[in-house]
């Protein structure tokens, strides 16, 4: 991968040379501060230039750390002992927490637009770099999407400082590992692989590694970006990776022996390689009971089918099949369709879309009208629709309980996804009736069963099937049976010794 747009060019002794090949570099644009100083050491003088850029720095850091120090360095007996000359008189004077040396422009600039102080003297051909990285970031808030009643109320955020930190609180072992690489030839952006050492899977975080210096862009502005070019299929609707902006989400993840990748500058990491069932769990599922939690998954499952199959099968049943509704409900719904002047495959789609438009202008919307404009729009369109005769009130209920639960699935992506089957599937239902229903089910389970995540198989531990691993799919057992890992993600199996059975003396 490409690190730079242009060949490195070592530095040279000329201090005005070095500066107005910085200048020259960043456009001389007005953000950019040049600080000239005087050093006065034993016999020698020394003049030094430090440049950083205004806003990705601590200014006070700057004063504190660098200025004052260097302005301050007198003759005193100790440097005098050890003065051996310029370099080690600053390492002594210095007291930022980093401070490394460059020999080319290339590190340089890179350092200073990652918020470093350059610090050239004159007479030699290379530079300092200090560390004084420091900007205004958002404070840790609680989770927009993944929110939930029980359990932490934090979030990543933009900054991947903040967010590395917040995954060291959670899993405090020295076993957490951080890899960093730079993506983007342009943006340069930070990009962190996380994994634990001795639990995840040595093929699985090779991959993913190779993946990831495979990368060869301009520009890396959210982790989305990264999700695209690893991903193993890309021509699918379904999610290969999965996204979250919990840290306690993914801490759960790296305990599985899963990877995690941080991207700075977006508060979503990814999480990988993942099955389709965790799509439909939630971290809320291991902080309730057992039987709670496992009562919520599985109307999780119904609810993800239901906004699948719920259209096209009244699209089926009522212009096809027509002999499987009862005499009463027969009856009523063709009271109800009397006056409409489109066939049901028309009037479901016509439903569909005007409430997708409603969904898209409630997001886009601002916060404080967005809910308020979809509620009523929804409601006025509805009712205005049925009494002007063009769609049906049991279509409405229809699209009205299939938006509903489209919104329980815990994953948007995949929640996405069922949107974009369930037109798929209503034309099916609309040509060949609960023939064509069944027909693209097959497509699509066949499709499901043929994509992988970084090699895992996308339906484990169902396809192929892992019997160790069903506790925890589509109920949840007590945390004292969930004795092993999946099998498949990590190469210690064993999260637990398997409980202690109860004694039967009184």
């Amino acid at each position: 991968m490409k690190s730079s747009l242009k060949p490195a060019l070592p530095l040279t002794t000329d201090l005005q040379t070095n500066i107005s090949m910085m200048q020259e570099a960043l456009g001389g644009s007005p953000d950019i501060i040049i600080r000239m100083v005087d050093m006065q050491v034993i016999q020698d003088h020394f003049s030094l230039a430090l440049i950083y850029i205004d806003g990705l720095v601590q200014s006070e850091s700057i004063h504190k750390h660098l200025i004052e120090p260097l302005l301050n360095v007198q003759a005193t007996e100790k440097i005098s002992e050890q003065y051996c000359g310029i370099h080690e008189i600053l390492q002594q004077t210095i007291t930022v927490g980093e401070l490394i040396e460059a020999t080319n422009d290339s590190e340089v600039l890179n350092a200073v637009l990652e918020g470093c102080t350059a610090i050239f003297i004159d007479g030699f051909d290379e530079a300092f770099i200090a560390s004084t990285t420091g900007w205004e970031k958002r404070a840790i808030d609680e989770p927009q999407t993944q929110t939930v009643i029980r359990g932490p109320k934090e979030s990543f955020t933009e900054d991947i400082r903040t967010n590395i930190s917040l995954l060291r609180r959670k899993i405090k072992s020295p076993d957490l590992r951080f890899e960093n690489m730079k993506i983007g030839r342009y943006t340069r952006t930070e990009v962190i692989l996380t994994y634990i050492d001795g639990i995840v899977n040595e093929k699985v975080l090779a991959e993913a590694r190779r993946r990831l210096l495979l990368i060869d862009t301009d520009s890396i502005l959210e982790s989305a970006y990264i999700e695209e070019f690893i991903e193993d299929k890309g021509y699918t609707p379904f999610p290969t990776l999965m996204n979250t902006e919990r840290p306690d989400a993914a801490a759960a993840g790296l305990l599985e022996g899963q990877i995690v990748i941080i991207v700075d500058g977006t508060p979503f990491a990814l999480i990988a390689p993942v099955t389709f069932y965790k799509f439909l769990q939630s971290s809320e599922d291991y902080y309730q009971r057992y039987d709670i939690a496992s009562f919520v998954r599985l109307i999780r499952y119904a609810s993800f089918f239901i906004s699948m199959l719920l259209p096209s099968l009244y699209i089926a049943i009522t212009t096809f099949h027509q002999e499987m509704l009862p005499t009463t409900l027969l009856i009523t719904l063709a009271a109800q369709r009397e006056g409409v002047p489109f066939p049901a495959l028309v009037e479901a789609f016509l439903m569909e879309i005007t409430f997708e438009v409603l969904r898209e202008a409630g997001v886009r919307m601002p916060r404080v009208v967005g809910p308020a404009i979809s509620i009523v729009g929804a409601l006025v369109l509805g009712q205005a629709a049925v009494q002007a005769g063009l769609v049906s009130a049991a279509m409405v209920i229809v699209v009205s309980f299939t938006a509903i639960s489209n919104f329980v699935t815990p994953a948007i992506n995949l929640a996405v996804a069922a949107r974009l089957i369930r037109f798929m599937l209503m034309l099916l239902a609309g040509v060949l009736g609960l023939f064509g229903i069944l027909f693209g089910c097959m497509v699509i389970l066949i499709h499901v069963c043929s994509i992988r995540s970084f090699g895992i198989p996308y339906m484990a531990p169902i396809a192929p099937f892992i019997a160790s691993n069903v506790k925890d799919i589509f109920i949840r057992l007590p945390w004292r049976n969930l004795i092993k890992r999946p099998l498949r993600m990590t190469k210690n199996i064993f999260r637990q010794p398997p409980p202690a059975k109860p004694s039967k003396k009184k």
